[in-house]
């Protein structure tokens, strides 16, 4: 946990400042030479994210109630915990640095929307992610990971289409939502193991 709070306060103060123009360059090249046509697409894979990542726990957890199914209940549980864990990192780094917008910078940025909230890390990518590495952890099948990442990562990519954030900030959002994951995942294996519970003790593909 040390580690992963080490590694967030080093990424918030190194991340905004370090190679800005290498940052907006990427952007710069992303955000202006992309198909316009497909903005309607990009907003919403965008806007998919909080209806999945709140549905995910409340379906595996209702599954798990109405089966009283123990093990797929604490999955559920899981899942929203690290969510709730990746909202609370990300909301603090966000007032915190309170980098502006991309747009709000670099007038020469095509913002497709204008959120009301700081850029850095994103918000939409820490969610995914920490919706994509929870129900890998907790599924372990390349049919559950594979599209997992696909999505999570579409949706990094498409807050730098749209125009509203830097390419660190999905970085660090990618890392904040993952890093997440893990520190909830271990914290719990650790506890259920202690319990003789039956929560994520099984061997997953993930180190």
């Amino acid at each position: 946990m040390k580690k992963l709070i080490s590694l967030l306060l080093f990424l918030s103060v190194s991340v905004p400042g370090f190679s800005q123009n290498l940052d907006i360059d990427i952007l710069k090249n992303i955000n202006l030479n992309r198909n316009e046509n497909l903005d309607p697409s990009f907003q919403f894979i965008s806007n998919t994210v909080t209806p999945i990542s709140i549905a995910t726990p409340v379906i595996i957890l209702s599954v798990g109630l109405l089966e009283k199914n123990k093990e797929t209940t604490q999955k559920g549980l899981f899942i929203a915990e690290t969510l709730l864990v990746s909202t609370f990192i990300n909301t603090a780094f966000k007032y915190s640095v309170n980098r502006p917008r991309p747009y709000e910078t670099y007038i020469f940025i095509e913002n497709v929307l204008d959120p009301d909230t700081p850029s850095f890390p994103s918000g939409h990518t820490s969610a995914a992610f920490a919706t994509a590495t929870t129900l890998s952890l907790s599924y372990p099948k390349w049919y559950i990971i594979a599209p997992s990442f696909l999505w999570a990562s579409t949706v990094g990519y498409s807050r730098m289409d749209l125009g509203v954030h830097y390419p660190s900030d999905v970085l660090v959002g990618a890392v904040v939502g993952a890093g997440s994951a893990y520190l909830c995942y271990f914290i719990n294996k650790k506890v259920f193991h202690k319990k003789g519970d039956s929560l994520l003790r099984r061997k997953s593909n993930y180190p």
